[in-house]
């Protein structure tokens, strides 16, 4: 959820949207656009890339127009403005035009941090908008959906939600918003499993467990649910090859050896090493060299090496899962 300041007037002359989430910049914007056309139906708003702000534009629109009509002025990506556009709007923030709201979205960071300090010193009003890396983050945000839409949610159905729905802010959203239009009375982790199953995040170790086992259909299933939910491409070939290179380990480990003494000598917990059993019992040596083969490729490919990265892990997930058939 956007932090703001504590004076919170949403037509102050200047508001300053810091951050990386695009959801809660769209929200800050739409916030003072809502304000300003509650107080002024006929506002203008002008919603500006850093492109289209050029040296003596600013000036041009905050001129006093002859119906004295409100303005919102609205610059996205403010970090990439032109020197000389930076001057003019550091020049605007000493002296706001009245009935005159702008609006600066910056991404924060070193990039045009003398603007960013400029509106700060000058008073602005600013929300933050900080990118939702978190799982902790995504679930404080579900709540306060709920809230803020006046409905009650169980602890346990927010979490299924997050866990269904994945790291998509705008997607978490749009959920909130269904079941609180959908459903009467608490929701809960029902609900949540009735309208969202089968939608929870696939993960890259989910991934690899599943064509470590030769099971290549699911696991492809369950690939192209972890692209679709944003994780990230190395991660996805890091757990395919840690699963691929601890069935290696472990079939050139001596036999017999006790889970224990394995673990130390492999540095894999003592569960690992049953599990692991378990899964490496359709490969052969020639299996394991050409599933890190595919792994490797599928690597650089991901790195920049290849057009289509997502077709080079699921080529590497379907050679994976032929390998682990390779001895029947």
């Amino acid at each position: 959820m956007a932090k703001k300041t504590a004076t919170d007037d949403l037509l102050a002359p200047v508001t300053l949207a810091v951050g990386q989430e695009d959801l809660l910049l769209d929200r800050a914007v739409a916030e003072v656009v809502a304000a300003a056309r509650a107080a002024d139906a006929d506002t203008d708003v002008r919603d500006l890339a850093p492109e289209a702000l050029q040296p003596g534009t600013l000036a041009e629109l905050v001129s006093p127009s002859l119906f004295a009509e409100r303005k919102v002025i609205v610059v996205r990506n403010a970090q990439d403005l032109s020197a000389d556009t930076i001057k003019d709007v550091k020049a605007y923030l000493d002296a706001p035009a009245e009935e005159i709201t702008l609006v600066l979205l910056h991404a924060g960071g070193a990039k045009g941090k003398g603007l960013l300090d400029a509106a700060r010193k000058a008073g602005a009003r600013e929300v933050a908008c900080p990118k939702m890396t978190k799982p902790a983050d995504r679930l404080a945000f579900v709540r306060a959906e709920f809230r803020t839409a006046g409905r009650s949610a169980t602890p346990e159905a927010c979490q299924s939600l997050v866990d269904a729905i994945g790291s998509d802010l705008r997607e978490l959203a749009s959920a909130c918003s269904q079941l609180a239009a959908d459903v009467d009375g608490t929701i809960d982790d029902a609900v949540v499993a009735r309208y969202y199953t089968g939608r929870a995040e696939a993960t890259g170790f989910e991934v690899a467990d599943l064509a470590v086992t030769g099971r290549a259909v699911d696991a492809l299933e369950r690939l192209r649910w972890a692209l679709a939910v944003g994780q990230p491409l190395p991660g996805i070939t890091f757990a395919l090859a840690s699963g691929v290179r601890a069935i290696g380990k472990l079939a050139t480990a001596p036999r017999g050896a006790r889970p224990a003494d394995l673990a130390r000598e492999l540095g894999m917990p003592p569960w690992k090493i049953d599990r692991v059993r378990q899964q490496m019992r359709g490969w052969t040596g020639d299996g394991v060299a050409a599933a890190l083969r595919a792994v490797a490729e599928a690597d650089a490919a991901v790195k920049g090496a290849a057009a289509d990265p997502a077709y080079a892990l699921e080529k590497a997930v379907v050679t994976i899962a032929r390998a682990a058939r390779s001895r029947s």
